[in-house]
């Protein structure tokens, strides 16, 4: 790996290390009797309120549709994210230290697992709680409405206009994805012959 390639991964293992500060998803729910909005901060072991009040808010409007309330701690994504972020940052810096190209298309390709695993994931509990649905208790009931929030963008559910993107943290770990993948076009590219080996 060049030295320019090995200080990419090592600046993309230090940004991704805002995750553990930083929110990484951020939804927010838009509705005329609530105009200044409700939104949610999803963080790498924890799902607070964009305002101190926003979580409850939301479970409570949850209810009348017979969904399911938002409970961190029963959330078990939540609980091993911090230390498959960990994993990430220190090997990162090790595919930096060692400057090996086969180490650094090996960690690439688990990084980018991780990654789609981790949106599969986001996307498959936002399925099961816009889908599974408490009937029985519901107050409002439409036939054939889910509440799924969207992946990315923004979605009409009712009368809230829900929008889901990266948030801080989030956007830091594409800038350090997008390092990655530089870091490997440097090191795969093709580098220039010499004039002796062309003689």
């Amino acid at each position: 790996m060049p030295k320019s390639a090995r200080i990419l991964v090592a600046v993309a293992a230090l940004l991704m290390c805002a995750g553990f500060v930083l929110p990484l998803w951020r939804v927010d729910l838009v509705a005329p009797q609530y105009p200044e909005g409700l939104g949610m901060l999803i963080r790498v072991n924890t799902v607070v309120g964009v305002k101190e009040q926003d979580l409850n808010s939301i479970n409570n409007l949850n209810h009348y549709i017979g969904m399911k309330r938002i409970e961190p701690d029963a959330i078990p994504e939540l609980k091993y994210m911090p230390a498959i972020l960990g994993v990430l940052v220190v090997s990162a810096l090790g595919v930096a230290a060692l400057g090996k190209r086969g180490v650094l298309s090996a960690w690439t390709a688990a990084f980018g697992a991780v990654l789609a695993a981790g949106l599969y994931d986001y996307w498959k509990w936002g399925y099961e709680y816009g889908h599974d649905l408490d009937v029985e208790t519901a107050i409002i009931k439409i036939p054939d409405m889910t509440y799924q929030p969207p992946l990315i963008g923004s979605k009409q559910l009712l009368n809230f206009t829900a929008t889901s993107w990266p948030a801080s943290g989030g956007w830091l770990l594409v800038i350090a994805t997008a390092l990655v993948a530089v870091a490997v076009w440097q090191s795969y590219r093709r580098a220039p012959i010499s004039p002796d080996r062309v003689a």
